[in-house]
Parts: C-alpha cells; structure tokens; sequence
C-alpha cells in the first residue's frame, strides 16, 4: 500500500498567505508616507509592523534564524544593488578614498572600543563583545540612502557617507564570522590578510562582471525595452554570486557592478532606475518585517540597558574616534568630522549580521541578537530625525539646487543610431531656451515636442517650456555628447558652455 504523499502547503493556505503579504505590504508602502514626514528611517516602521504581527503582537510565531540570515542575505544584495545603482559616480569619485579608509581603518577603530565597552562595562565575554563591536560597527546602506538623499549636504559627504555603507559590510562581515565560528580566534595578522584577500578578489570581480555587463547592455539591442531592467539585476546578483563563489566578498562585488552600471548610461535607464527601486523597497520592507517577528519583545528587558551603554559608546565615543582617524589623511573640516560622525546610521545590515551568531550556536547569541536589536531602534531614533538640525547648525547644508536631467535612451540598431527622450524638469534652466540654442552637436536634433499632451516637430526658433516632452535622435558617434549638452543646458541655461557647467559637446556661437 503506497502512503499518501501530503504536502504541507495547499492552494488554501497560499491564498490566506497571498492576502496577508499583500495587505502587510500595503500597509507598508503607506508608511513611507510617514516617514518622508517625520524624518525616521522607514525601516523602524517596517520593524515594528513585524513586531505587531509576532508572538507579542497578533500571534505569528516565527524563531527560524536560518532562514532570516539568507533571506536577510538575499535582501541586502537587492539593497547594495539598488544603492549602487543609484550612486553618482562624479559624487563619490572624490570621496572615494576616504570612504575606503572608513570601512576598513575606521571600521577596526570603531569594533575595537566598542568591544572594550561590551565587555568592561556590560561584563561580556571578549567573544561575544567582539561580535557586537563587529556587527554594530557596520553603516546601514539602506539607512543611510533613505535619510542622506533627504538632506541637503555637499556631494564630498554625501559621497563619503553612501560609499561607506556600500563597502563596509564586506570587512564586517567577514569579522562577524570569523568571532562567530567555532574554535579559537585568528591572530590579527591573519584577519587582515583574510579581509585584503576577499576586498581583493570582491572588487576585481564586480569590476569585471560590471564592464562586461555595461558593455554588453549598450551594444545589444533587446527586443522590449522591459528586459533591460531584469538584466541589470540579474548582471548585479551574478557579481554577487561570483563573487562569493570565488571565496571574495559578493558584497563588495554587487556593489562595485552595480555602481558601474548605473553610470554607464545604459538604454531605458529611467525604467530601470524605477524597477531597481521598487524592488529595492520590497527587500527592504520584507527583511524588516521577517526581522520584527524574530524578535520577541517581551524577552528584551535585561538587554536594554547593556544595548544603551554600548549604543552610548559607540556614538559618542566610537563612531566620532574612528572619524577621527580615518579623516586624518585628508583635508576636513571640524564640522565634517562631526557630521560624520553623526551620519554614521545603523538599521536592518547589524541586525541580520545579529542572526550569524545564532546560525553558529554561539554561547548568548539569543543575548547579543537582543542588543543589537534595542541599540539600532533607540539610536536609528535618535540619529535620523535629528541629522538636518545637526547639518543646518555645522552650516553644511546646501541650498536647493538645479533638477539633474533624466534622459532615457533607447537604441536604434538597425539605424546605427538612439533615441534619446526626457522632461525638462521644473527647476530646469531650458525653460525659456530656444531649440537652435541647444547648439547639439552634428548628426543630433530635436524631432518631436510633446507639449500639453500635443505634439509637434519644432523649428529652430520654438522655445521650451517646463514639462515639455523632447525626442532627440542621435547617432553612435554624437550620443554621449549629445546628452552632455542636454544635461549641461538643463543646468546652465543657453550659456552653459560659458558658465564652466560642461556640455562642451555642442559649438559656443561664433565657433568655427
């Protein structure tokens, strides 16, 4: 007699399951809502949508750390795609150094005080002082992108600050595990080697895996134009993939990829820019919730105060001596070094490094899961709101400036030739500007104006005016130049060529 095969999941249960993830993820996407005008960090909202849904909550219990660390995994390659992605390579190439110095030297300043801390003051056992040190240590990408891209700082700090949360989680990592694994702990010289060694192979990867990804998308035309935005992603997780493959930090490898390939000026960008995003926040709000219900709220009492006394010290003390020290190469001011050390935010990225310990049975995992978790919501509270009121009073911020252009491209193979299409935004300086002002360079011209949700073909003397919808149409040779001088008189109005805004793509009057 042959035994039934039962499977444990039916069509019922998915419906009931499809309901609750979409009804949650409606709720969700109302709270950013929320956040947009309180200045919190979306994720405490997130966390604590999954906090009501638990066992302390509705009721859901969920205790498996195994699965939250790869769907925490899983989660942060999406987010490091997205930021990576969305970073602006002329605003980080100047901060680039520092922000190497600051996940690698700054990194190790900041995991050894608060290590001290964890187990002089809180009485931890070195091991486990080191993994919080380790694991708190780490700037929260997603964080940082939310809350920085709100505040009006120059592009120096800016830059510093996205590519820090974007390369520190590699060397984090990696010391999280290594504290983590069974066994004694490798001597310091060991570590390093150990850390250099995957950076090494992560970034040759994901700069390998991001050229020919760029190169391939910018000579191959697809048939739809919505394929373009899955093979980004799929070119920024098969970095990741290699990259941990070949025992390097994948980490670094999707980041490094997907920043390549955001500024590759690949077709269609726009959609991809916005699929990117979108899923961007569906990781995000996924791994807070997953993240909420793993905690159990009413099991936080004697983790509190150790997780505000280590969180003390490595705001006050930590995070600004590790500032100190990585800044001491370069030429910054008092008050940078203070914004960034106060800048330096912490979300979900700690809180999943939290579960490694717990996948390792490591002697108070379920203790050190529990700091963690209390120190990222009190000082995510107290960090994120208050970074514009830090950034008016160091007089850092920045006035509002001139609306980037955002030109989608689509390619014409058959024509040797693309089609490039953009708004002129509302705080553009083409509003007013004659179209033979344009001056694009030859083998380029506007073709179509849809103004008012009526098109036209222009004449060189028909003037643009905010909103108005432009198809150019460029060939091979000139396209790059072409979208140079739109941005540039986007920015700089008819005399951008004069006013040092670039665009050097198109003749000035009076060139020969």
């Amino acid at each position: 007699m042959t035994q039934e095969r039962v499977w444990p999941l039916t069509v019922h249960h998915l419906n009931e399951l499809l309901l609750v993830c979409s009804i949650l993820l409606l709720f969700a996407v109302a709270a950013v809502r929320i956040s947009s005008r309180s200045g919190l960090p979306s994720l405490l909202i997130y966390l604590g949508i999954g906090v009501a849904v638990g066992v302390d909550g509705i009721g859901v219990e969920f205790d498996d750390a195994h699965l939250t660390q790869l769907l925490g995994y899983s989660a942060l390659v999406v987010i490091l795609a997205e930021g990576g992605l969305s970073t602006k390579w002329r605003e980080i190439k100047p901060a680039l150094p520092l922000a190497a110095v600051l996940s690698t030297v700054g990194v190790a300043v900041s995991v050894g005080i608060t290590a001290t801390a964890g187990h002089y003051l809180v009485g931890l056992e070195w091991r486990q002082a080191l993994i919080i040190g380790a694991v708190v240590s780490s700037t929260d990408a997603a964080a940082v992108f939310s809350v920085l891209r709100r505040v009006p700082l120059p592009a120096k700090l800016t830059g510093a600050l996205e590519a820090e949360s974007g390369f520190n989680d590699a060397p984090v990592v990696i010391l999280v595990v290594a504290f983590s694994s069974s066994g004694p702990i490798d001597a310091w010289y060991l570590l390093l080697g150990k850390i250099a060694l995957e950076l090494a192979i992560g970034a040759a990867i994901g700069l390998a895996v991001g050229w020919l990804g760029a190169y391939g998308l910018r000579h191959v035309a697809l048939p739809a134009s919505g394929l373009y935005p899955i093979a980004v992603m799929a070119i920024a997780i098969t970095a990741y993939a290699a990259g941990a493959l070949a025992h390097g930090s994948g980490f670094l490898a999707v980041y490094i990829a997907a920043l390549i390939l955001g500024n590759a000026k690949l077709p269609h960008w726009p959609a991809t820019r916005g699929f990117a995003e979108g899923i961007g926040w569906i990781a995000q709000i996924g791994m807070f919730v997953l993240l909420g219900l793993l905690v159990t709220p009413h099991e936080l009492g004697d983790d509190i105060a150790p997780a505000l006394l280590v969180g003390l010290v490595l705001t006050l003390v930590a995070r600004p001596l590790s500032v100190l020290v990585s800044t001491a190469p370069f030429r910054s001011s008092w008050a940078e070094r203070a914004l960034l050390s106060w800048a330096g935010l912490r979300g979900a990225v700690p809180i999943v490094l939290a579960t490694i310990p717990m996948v390792y049975e490591v002697d108070a995992s379920q203790d050190i899961f529990n700091i963690v978790f209390v120190l990222v919501i009190v000082y995510t509270l107290v960090q994120g709101p208050t970074l514009p009121w830090v950034a008016r009073h160091l007089r850092l911020g920045e006035a509002e400036t001139t609306a980037d252009l955002g030109i989608e491209s689509a390619p014409l193979e058959r024509l040797n030739g693309h089609l490039l299409s953009f708004s002129v935004p509302k705080k553009s300086r083409m509003h007013g500007v004659e179209v033979g002002e344009l001056r694009l360079p030859a083998g380029s011209a506007v073709t179509l104006v849809v103004r008012e949700g009526e098109s036209f073909v222009p004449s060189p003397a028909t003037v643009l005016r905010r909103g108005d919808e432009l198809l150019v149409v460029a060939t091979d040779q000139v396209r790059d130049a072409a979208e140079r001088r739109l941005r540039a008189v986007s920015m700089g109005g008819k005399l951008a060529g004069w006013l040092g805004t670039g665009g050097n793509g198109g003749r000035r009057p009076g060139a020969r």
